[in-house]
């Protein structure tokens, strides 16, 4: 052999299964598709969020780096019995109940573990908190990630790989899966090569980045989404697996999509901004179409638990556009991260029928919606740090966070459907062993990350990507060391 165990895939976890047959001390080989100077997948384009359980911040002192914040911070504790909730709730019930446990059981330990590999962590003040009482308070489940975000992540991941030994091949596409005499065949230079191994471990993302693929799986009109990430994403392995006999699972006719600057590169992720071009702060503004018409609850929910699945109805619009407002009130509010950042689809006026004008929204329509929203909230004490219950009493309704947009200068920000991965994927089991159509393990063949299917339909719980892709990139890396 080659190698003892070759990882198809360079994102989170693809290292994170290299980290973990390494320290088995087995000969690992990463392939990655693309080029060095775009590596990463999609993990390089996030903001390093990582859900995991927890009973208090002082269980995560040492984890965290320092920050004089922390002493005025409310972090409420985040047990398993929150995270299984949490994953039935924003799925329907349509999670895997085997890869939940497994993604929960094992979500805290393997945070501690990717630490004890380099990763740094921090808490996420300007992306999960909101001072209340004088108090930093979090909420919705989450509160911790990667320093330096993805780009962080994925410098990190890379070192610690590189000091284990693993060889990493950039610029791979891997054409081939040869199950029976266990290896790959990769095209890089031009060239095909072919690599033996005991074992093989597929972690090269979905199907997000390929609009054919998007057309057929999502429907017709997910052709024109933005892809947030990795242009590499194309789904090519995925279909390898299927050929080879795997069994696919979860819901393949949905995915993560979020509100994304209208103006981005509809074939990929920015990787100066990567995740500044998402728009997050909408749970205290209003958005509509360019008809003027507001067509979600804004405030239904902590923004980690809608924010997935927004992409999706603003990607229904007419144009596939839809756009986030605000007011004086409001704006200091907003993500500067998000919502300082340049370029960026934007406008400012001093007038709502002026701000329509310039972000070509219908202004008659506008000033109606504006106004029956205005005059339908009710009297409840505004903290966005809270579900506050002050809703507006329209339809569709706004369940909290509903403040009046009456308040000049006003402020608008253009937004599409940003496409982050797909749900579909190949059937796994505990020990992320891929199975086949009769539910048999297939010898010799792993799989993590993205490419899993069942653990997420409709809707995700914000943070869950990365710690599945550690979560099961680490179970991955264990099993294929182990063949």
């Amino acid at each position: 052999m080659d190698f003892d165990v070759v990882v198809v895939g360079g994102g989170n976890a693809g290292f994170s299964a290299a980290h973990s047959a390494a320290e088995r001390g087995a000969r690992v080989l990463l392939l990655e598709k693309a080029p060095e100077p775009e590596a990463g997948g999609n993990s390089f384009y996030t903001a390093g969020a990582f859900r995991f359980t927890f009973d208090d911040l002082d269980e995560l002192a040492d984890l965290l780096e320092p920050d004089d914040r922390h002493a005025d911070a409310v972090v409420p504790a985040y047990p398993a019995s929150a995270f299984h909730a949490d994953m039935d709730r924003v799925t329907g019930g349509r999670c895997d109940p085997v890869l939940t446990e497994v993604l929960v059981s094992r979500s805290a330990d393997t945070v501690r573990w990717l630490a004890g590999k380099g990763v740094t962590w921090r808490l996420m003040y300007e992306r999960q908190a909101y001072l209340s009482g004088g108090k930093w308070v979090f909420s919705g489940g989450l509160c911790a990630g990667t320093v330096d975000g993805g780009k962080g992540l994925i410098a990190q991941h890379t070192a610690a790989a590189q000091q284990e030994g693993v060889e990493i091949r950039y610029g791979a596409e891997v054409t081939e899966l040869h199950l029976d005499d266990r290896g790959v065949t990769y095209r890089a230079g031009g060239a095909e090569h072919r690599v033996s191994a005991g074992a093989i471990v597929l972690a090269a993302g979905g199907f997000e980045a390929s609009p054919q693929r998007r057309a057929r799986h999502l429907g017709p009109e997910w052709a024109r989404a933005h892809v947030r990430g990795t242009p590499t994403n194309t789904g090519d392995v995925l279909d390898l697996a299927l050929a080879a006999g795997a069994a696919p699972h979860g819901d393949w006719s949905t995915c993560h999509s979020t509100a994304w600057d209208a103006d981005s590169d509809p074939d990929g992720g920015d990787r100066e901004l990567t995740n500044q071009l998402t728009r997050q702060s909408y749970p205290i503004g209003i958005v509509v179409n360019t008809a003027g018409e507001r067509f979600v609850d804004e405030g239904a929910d902590f923004r980690n638990y809608t924010y997935a699945k927004y992409g999706r109805e603003i990607l229904r619009q007419p144009g596939g556009r839809a756009f986030q407002l605000f007011d004086a009130k409001t704006r200091p509010l907003l993500r500067k991260e998000e919502y300082d950042s340049h370029p960026i689809a934007a406008a400012q006026a001093g007038t709502l029928p002026e701000l329509a004008e310039a972000l070509g929204i219908d202004p008659e329509q506008l000033a109606r919606t504006a106004r029956e929203f205005n005059e339908s909230i009710v009297d409840a004490e505004f903290d966005p740090a809270v579900k506050d219950g002050r809703a507006a009493r329209v339809d569709p309704p706004k369940s909290h966070w509903a403040v009046a947009l009456d308040t000049p200068p006003y402020y608008g920000f253009a937004v599409g459907c940003g496409i982050t991965f797909t749900f579909g994927g190949v059937h796994v089991d505990a020990a992320a062993r891929v199975l086949d159509t009769a539910g048999s393990p297939i010898p010799g063949l792993h799989a993590c990350g993205e490419m899993v299917g069942g653990l997420f339909s409709g809707n995700y719980p914000g943070g869950t990507g990365l710690t599945s892709g550690a979560v099961f990139g680490r179970l991955a890396g264990a099993g294929a060391a182990g063949a």
